[in-house]
């Protein structure tokens, strides 16, 4: 029997802010209300670190600038948009993949999770490292092509049109919902 779960991944106000569309966060927002009609947990997934980030090597080229400094609290939180409802999960990891640093494989095995939906900010980023990672685990994978969003379009659209079919079904948000009893 198949259990889905669909990711929110990287959807935290500093990252939105860095990627304007003003139709990403309501058109999200539709697969999240529709996981949630179907009973389908909804994991949010947000990349953090400790006071003075002492998991960030300086030497890493995306991460090393925040070695030794102190993040807010709040960068850590889910845009207020998409903000999670009692009892949904949010994973804080430590690099790119959702998987990386964090208990997100653990969380999905105790429910029974073997099928993955994604969506996040960027494809070329938290998608393409947890698509690959997810895959090497043996989940079977969604991407909501439209429920990503990626700073260069060309790279975003070779990842939903030529990569990510390789490991995932790649779908509509629009497809996702109509699939949702």
């Amino acid at each position: 029997m198949t259990r889905s779960a669909l990711l929110v991944m990287d959807v935290q106000p500093a990252v939105v802010a860095r990627y304007p569309d003003p139709e990403y966060l309501p058109r999200l927002r539709t697969a999240v209300d529709a996981a949630r009609a179907r009973r389908m947990p909804v994991v949010f997934v947000v990349v953090g670190f400790r006071p003075g980030a002492p998991e960030v090597d300086p030497a890493n080229r995306m991460f090393g600038g925040l070695a030794g400094r102190d993040i807010p609290a709040q960068a850590h939180d889910v845009h207020a948009e998409l903000a999670p409802e009692k009892g949904e999960a949010v994973v804080v990891k430590r690099r790119v993949s959702a998987f990386a640093g964090s208990d997100l494989d653990m969380l999905l095995r105790a429910q029974r999770v073997d099928h993955l939906v994604l969506a996040g900010i960027a494809t070329s980023g938290v998608v393409l490292s947890t698509v690959r990672q997810a895959a090497d685990r043996d989940y079977r994978l969604t991407v909501l092509a439209d429920g990503c969003l990626d700073d260069d379009p060309l790279v975003h659209d070779v990842l939903v049109e030529r990569i990510f079919p390789a490991q995932a079904d790649v779908i509509t948000i629009s497809e996702f919902v109509s699939a949702v009893p």
